[in-house]
């Protein structure tokens, strides 16, 4: 056993045996190239990542393979997923180096110094192929070249860190005006981008970009009642979500989706399911079927629901980060089917039904077998199984849940079961927000038991931690776990109030304002200011396969200032989006999350407050919610909350039930019965 042995992490604990000399990113490793001066070979990758099995498999468990990297390089392995601050940095270079886009796994070779960055790749084979070296190869010449030329290649490596620095947007002149240009060039950029066939932006890869998607939904309901209300936006949220439903990226038999499609279609799968993606996703079917009212998006956000709670959520409230896409050592194969399988269980009209909807009477589409995905209409399985359109639909939910029976009996894939931070908030944003649209109490009591897990076992003498696992919790907490836990705390808020709650989300904002804040240029560092020193502190504000970091912290801040009203939230706020004009003018596609806050600092939010006892202020927040609103914040307080912060202490609740509505900075008189409540937030 190497020194990952003592690691909490999944993915470093996959590679405690191989004969590499792996190290933790660690003061020790870092010392020990200095003090042998031998380059860094720096391999980052996460537990469900298929090709980082592959690479595993062919290199680091290869002796031959493994001599080599011992006798040449200090050997890093570092988990993407609870070190996102080294893989943004080693990110970045990879793509200065190559002019490449990169990914997992990522292999980068570094000064033994400075940490300095001069070489760098992805997956590399064990053998020569496709163009690519052969991975022993290569590191004997990648070795052979720092020997010949290492003042070449450390001063290479400080232009590449002095270009990550310039990487990062201009400030916007102070004063500089805020306006909507970035919101029309997002909508042009996402019109331009859209496939109007199946969904989605852009060709094969398709990733499901729930960020750009939630934008066009707010966008259209932006102009809903206006003269020309943008029905095209929702028609590309509403197309994407419903290609993606009966596509092969949503799991057919038992809810949640998978990570991306190799295919435009969204037939074949990466076989991965992320706890960062779901969250975001069922958020916006959600969202979508409050907006629509289309059962398919109401039936998907309660499979994918119901998923998640019965398979990611741990024994102490916390959230699981991923299942891999391998189980028995091949990807997909939890997944997939043959006709025998499916004769066993299904017979008759059922199984007629069953493999005419779901493609089984088909070419088999993934490596002789059968990926699920919807590949007939149900008015036209109906009729080839001379059922009505209701009793086809209860066939098919019968046969779903017996091969989901037979599935569930499979050798599972390994699930990642650290907890982190961030991506605990993201799913319980979006487990609030399908518990009051779908209005079941037992989503809300998930994400309720999540945010007390992270009060309870990632707080650490006051300072939030970003991983745990196996009773430690560790390593500062990131821009993304202060900014998204901000957000999901004022989500879970308006589903059911608790002060301790509130109290939380103050402490959030303070470290936000207090440890990440850059006070010159505004926006938000992703580390800390008493953060480990790397060659590179990164303040960015696009979204990657997260939304930014900058934009949900500039729109948590914003909506806690006006709940508040407090004016340090909202001027920080603004700063941030400041910050990040010049790069949402550049490239708005890039910046959908960021726009979305633009967005509401343009038109700010109105907040409802409603006092009164439990039962009637819960009444009155179900009595305007049923409207698709997502400018509104409603938060019923009960009468007996006590010591409320900021502008709720004057938020008063009087011997009836009672509501206030502020939008923005200006407040209306309290109105004391719900018919008036309903008619002042009307829309026009």
């Amino acid at each position: 056993m190497n020194r990952l042995a003592d690691e909490t992490s999944p993915y470093l604990l996959q590679h405690a045996d191989n004969p590499v000399d792996w190290y933790p990113w660690s003061q020790e490793a870092l010392d020990k190239a200095g003090a042998e001066n031998k380059p860094i070979l720096l391999s980052i990758g996460y537990s469900a990542c298929h090709w980082c099995h592959v690479m595993a498999h062919e290199s680091f468990k290869d002796s031959s393979t493994a001599e080599v990297m011992n006798r040449l390089f200090v050997n890093i392995k570092v988990d993407r997923e609870e070190r996102p601050d080294i893989d943004k940095i080693y990110q970045t270079a990879h793509q200065l180096i190559t002019h490449r886009a990169g990914g997992w796994p990522l292999t980068v070779f570094l000064t033994p110094e400075k940490q300095l960055p001069f070489f760098a790749g992805t997956y590399f084979p064990n053998e020569e192929r496709h163009g690519m070296p052969a991975f022993s190869d290569l590191l004997m010449r990648v070795a052979q070249h720092f020997e010949a030329n290492r003042k070449e290649l450390n001063d290479q490596g400080v232009a590449i860190i002095k270009a990550l620095a310039s990487l990062e947007p201009v400030t916007a002149e102070p004063g500089a005006l805020l306006d909507r240009r970035p919101l029309d060039g997002l909508r042009s950029q996402l019109g331009s981008n859209f496939d109007k066939d199946w969904g989605g932006f852009g060709e094969a890869p398709k990733f499901p970009h729930p960020t750009s998607l939630e934008y066009l939904l707010r966008h259209w309901r932006s102009t809903a009642h206006s003269e020309e209300p943008d029905i095209d936006a929702l028609f590309m949220c509403a197309l994407t979500l419903t290609r993606m439903l009966d596509g092969g990226i949503y799991d057919q038999l038992g809810g949640g989706f998978f990570r991306y499609t190799v295919d435009r279609e969204w037939s074949i799968p990466h076989f991965e399911k992320m706890l960062y993606d779901n969250g975001p996703l069922l958020a916006l079917l959600a969202q979508l079927w409050r907006a629509s009212g289309d059962d398919p998006y109401r039936k998907a956000a309660n499979e994918t629901a119901d998923w998640v709670i019965h398979d990611m959520q741990s024994p102490e409230g916390g959230f699981w980060s991923a299942l891999d896409a391998d189980s028995e050592g091949e990807e997909g194969k939890f997944y997939v089917w043959n006709p025998g399988e499916t004769d066993e269980k299904l017979t008759g009209t059922s199984a007629l039904a069953f493999a005419r909807r779901f493609g089984l009477d088909k070419p088999a589409n993934f490596g002789g077998h059968w990926h699920l995905l919807v590949r007939d209409t149900l008015e036209s399985t109906a009729e080839a199984a001379g059922e009505t359109t209701s009793t086809t639909v209860s066939l098919l939910d019968e046969a779903r849940s017996r091969l989901l029976e037979v599935r569930n009996e499979r050798i599972r894939p390994g699930r990642d079961e650290k907890i982190l931070t961030a991506w605990n908030a993201l799913m319980i944003r979006g487990l609030a927000i399908a518990g009051r649209a779908l209005d079941r109490e037992d989503l809300v009591d998930a994400a309720v038991r999540a945010v007390d897990f992270i009060r309870d076992k990632l707080v650490v003498n006051g300072r939030l931690l970003a991983s745990y696992k196996d009773g430690r919790a560790r390593f500062n907490a990131y821009l993304d776990d202060h900014a998204f836990l901000l957000d999901a705390i004022l989500e879970i808020l308006q589903a059911r109030w608790n002060s301790a709650h509130m109290a939380f989300a103050i402490e959030i904002a303070d470290r936000l304002l207090n440890d990440f804040q850059d006070k010159k240029a505004g926006g938000f560092y992703f580390t800390s200011d008493d953060h480990e020193q790397l060659v590179h502190r990164s303040r960015t504000f696009g979204d990657d396969s997260l939304p930014s970091g900058n934009a949900i912290a500039a729109l948590a801040l914003s909506r806690l200032g006006y709940l508040l009203g407090e004016p340090r939230y909202l001027q920080a706020a603004e700063k941030a989006l400041q910050a990040g004009y010049t790069a949402m003018l550049d490239f708005p596609h890039g910046h959908a999350a960021l726009i979305t806050a633009l967005d509401e600092y343009l038109d700010a939010p109105e907040i409802v407050v409603i006092r009164g006892n439990a039962t009637a202020s819960a009444e009155w927040a179900q009595g305007i919610s049923a409207i698709f609103a997502p400018r509104r914040l409603i938060f019923a307080i009960p009468s007996d909350a006590r010591e409320l912060p900021g502008a709720l202490k004057l938020r008063e609740p009087r011997e009836q039930t009672v509501a206030y509505v502020c939008r923005g900075t200006s407040c209306s008189m309290p109105f004391t019965s719900l018919q008036e409540l309903a008619a002042e937030i009307r829309e026009a």
